[in-house]
C-alpha cells in the first residue's frame, strides 16, 4: 500500500508538471494576442500645431503590400491613408496629427501593390509615377524589399526576387542587385519631381523578433535567413545615409518584440509595456494595431527630417 500511495505522487507530481509545462509553452510560444489600443511611439503635438508650408505638395506611396494596406482592418486604417488624414475613430492621442494638419494644399496617390518586388517597383516608378510640375514638391513614402526575401516561402528554389531558403553564398549577387536597383529607383523618383521632393524609406522588419527561427512564423527553416535579411537592410540604410533627401524609416527596430516571441518575456527584446503581436494571419503584413506603429514612426521621421517645415 506504501509503494502504491508513493507511485501515486510521483504520478500526481509527474502530472502537475506535465500540465504546467504545457500551459507555459501555449502562454509563451504558441499564443500570440493582439492587444488593443493605440501602438508604437508617441507622436508630439506641436510639430502638427502648424502648416508646415502653402507649396502644392505630392504625396505618393510607392511599394508593396505594407504601403498598399494589406491586414488594416479597413482602408482608412492603413498606415498609408492614416499618416494623411485622423480616421473617425482615431485615438485621442493622435487627434489633429496628420499630412492633412499641416499640409493645406497636398494630393496623394498610393501606387503600391500587394504581393510586389522591389523589381515591380521600379517598374511601378518608371510607368505609373507621372512627371509633376517644377511647382509641385513630392513626399513618397516606401516600403521595398520584404517580398523579395519572403517569396516563395520555401514552396521553390530561390531565385533573386524569391530568395526564400538561399544561403549567403546564392544571394550575394542579389543583394548587390538589389542595392544597385534602389539607387535607380531613387534616381528615377527624383528625376519626377524637378521641384524636389524627401523620401521616405523604410527597413524591412522581422516577424521572428531577431531571433530567425522561421518555423515559429510556421515557415521551413532557413539557416541563413537573418544573414541576408541584416544585408538587405544595410542596404537600405547606405542608399538612405548617401542622400541628403532621402530618410529610413526605422520599422526593423520599432516591430521588434511584436513578433512571434512577443511573449517571451525573457528575451532582450521583450517590451512590457505592450507585449503583443504586430502581424496579421498572413505573417508577412502588419496587423491593425501593427499599421498604427508604422503612420506613427513615419510621421515622427517626416516630421523630423522634412526641409517644409525650415
Amino acid at each position: 500500500m506504501k509503494w502504491n500511495k508513493n507511485r501515486l505522487i510521483a504520478i500526481s507530481i509527474i502530472g502537475v508538471i506535465a500540465i504546467g509545462a504545457a500551459l507555459f509553452y501555449v502562454q509563451y510560444f504558441i499564443l500570440r494576442p493582439v492587444g488593443n489600443g493605440p501602438a508604437g511611439p508617441e507622436v508630439a503635438a506641436e510639430p502638427f500645431s502648424d502648416a508646415w508650408t502653402d507649396r502644392s505638395v505630392q504625396v505618393v506611396g510607392v511599394g508593396d503590400s505594407i504601403t498598399a494596406g494589406l491586414g488594416a482592418d479597413s482602408p482608412e486604417h492603413s498606415f498609408f491613408n492614416r499618416m494623411l488624414a485622423n480616421p473617425q475613430d482615431e485615438y485621442a492621442d493622435m487627434q489633429g496629427k496628420s499630412l492633412s494638419a499641416v499640409l493645406p494644399n497636398f494630393n496623394s496617390e498610393n501606387l503600391a501593390v500587394s504581393g510586389s518586388t522591389s523589381k515591380e517597383h521600379l517598374t511601378a516608378i518608371e510607368s505609373r509615377l507621372p512627371q509633376y510640375d517644377a511647382n509641385v514638391f513630392g513626399i513618397v513614402v516606401m516600403t521595398s524589399g520584404g517580398n523579395d526575401l519572403i517569396h516563395s516561402y520555401g514552396r521553390a528554389a530561390p531565385r533573386e526576387c524569391a530568395m526564400y531558403g538561399a544561403t549567403t553564398d546564392q544571394a550575394k549577387p542579389w543583394i548587390a542587385a538589389y542595392r544597385q536597383r534602389l539607387d535607380e529607383m531613387l534616381d528615377k523618383i527624383e528625376a519626377k519631381f524637378p521641384g524636389g521632393c524627401e523620401i521616405y524609406l523604410a527597413d524591412i522588419y522581422d516577424p521572428t523578433d531577431g531571433v530567425g527561427d522561421a518555423p515559429s512564423v510556421f515557415l521551413p527553416d532557413w539557416p541563413d535567413a537573418l544573414a541576408i535579411h541584416g544585408q538587405y537592410n544595410e542596404a537600405i540604410r547606405e542608399v538612405t545615409s548617401s542622400r541628403e533627401n532621402v530618410h529610413l524609416v526605422p520599422l526593423h527596430d520599432t516591430f521588434l518584440g511584436h513578433g512571434s516571441h512577443c511573449r517571451q518575456f525573457w528575451r532582450a527584446t521583450y517590451v512590457a509595456e505592450d507585449p503583443y503581436y504586430w502581424f496579421y494571419s498572413n505573417i508577412e503584413d502588419p496587423n491593425d494595431r501593427g499599421y498604427d506603429a508604422i503612420r506613427r514612426v513615419f510621421l515622427n521621421t517626416i516630421a523630423a527630417q522634412t526641409s517644409l517645415r525650415n
